[in-house]
């Protein structure tokens, strides 16, 4: 007989939990925001509103359907099941950090604060809830399936990342290395940067798109499904020793960025979150690509 599926709920402290946590009182939080310019009344129903959105999410779940909830600094521990369906309620940023986690179990995005978030990723509202539980039981639910990056490193270690995964000194200060197309029989490129970006559509919204704007690329930047990445080295230095010639590029999906490192320590991770990273040291080789593994994410 098998398990009924298993409703995930992944959320995230909010800013007035934080601010408690930190100065004990809602009175003392209070004070301390309003040395900022900011008051506390607005902090703490933000906080209501994405309390109420996840209780009402919860009610949804079928009772018959098992329940569990992560908080998002707890995700790199949490073991995910193939039956489960996560349910992410929060903004679109904590859907990628989800992501890195899963196996393709279908993830339906929750707003929990609908107006201050861009809503690409957390598309539908609490009251969709049941519904959208009920789609996500069947093998045949209509989902985008976004495409996702990884980065594997020689001793075979692995990361995934819905929007990018960053390689370079974990202080942003200047990472060394060799860079080059994974098929090309050259050692490649010997760079002096702050680091190497390689990111997938949903990422070109964000901090690739910045890069991009930037310095006026010319690339086209790929679409969330697309089955492409995008690439920049982040102020690389040119000296008699390091180059500046293979800064930016795309990758399709049998293509593979490679990286030499040069440095004592480097490291990688994805989509912002620093305690979940991939550790490399000199000599070893990091090879960036598009994963096998993509994002169902519930229309």
């Amino acid at each position: 007989m098998s398990l009924a599926p298993r409703a995930v709920l992944v959320h995230r402290t909010t800013e007035y939990e934080e601010l408690l946590a930190r100065h004990g009182t809602h009175g003392q939080a209070g004070f301390f925001l309003s040395s900022r310019g900011r008051g506390i009344e607005e902090v703490a129903e933000r906080h209501h509103r994405a309390r109420r959105t996840l209780a009402q999410v919860a009610a949804a779940v079928p009772l018959q359907w098992r329940q569990a909830r992560v908080e998002r600094m707890d995700l790199d521990r949490f073991l995910f099941a193939p039956e489960d369906v996560v349910v992410v309620v929060g903004q679109d940023g904590l859907v990628a950090n989800a992501a890195k986690y899963l196996s393709g179990q279908p993830v339906i995005g929750i707003d929990a604060d609908p107006g201050r978030n861009p809503g690409v990723l957390v598309r539908h509202r609490a009251g969709d809830a049941s519904r959208l539980l009920t789609a996500a039981a069947s093998p045949r639910c209509a989902a985008d399936e976004l495409t996702m990056v990884e980065a594997v490193a020689d001793d075979t270690q692995r990361l995934l990342a819905l929007n990018e995964i960053y390689l370079g000194p974990r202080g942003h200060q200047t990472a060394r290395y060799r860079i080059g197309h994974n098929d090309e029989a050259a050692p490649g490129e010997a760079q002096a940067s702050s680091g190497v970006l390689v990111g997938t559509g949903t990422g070109a919204t964000g901090w690739l798109r910045s890069l991009w704007q930037e310095r006026a690329s010319t690339l086209t930047l790929p679409g969330p499904a697309d089955p492409g990445l995008i690439w920049f080295v982040r102020e690389a230095w040119p000296s008699p020793t390091t180059g500046t010639s293979f800064v930016e590029g795309t990758l399709q999906r049998a293509e593979q960025l490679r990286l030499v490192v040069e440095s004592d320590r480097l490291v990688a991770f994805g989509d912002g979150i620093e305690t979940d990273a991939l550790e490399v040291t000199w000599g070893q080789t990091v090879r960036l690509g598009v994963a096998d593994t993509t994002l169902r994410l519930l229309l």
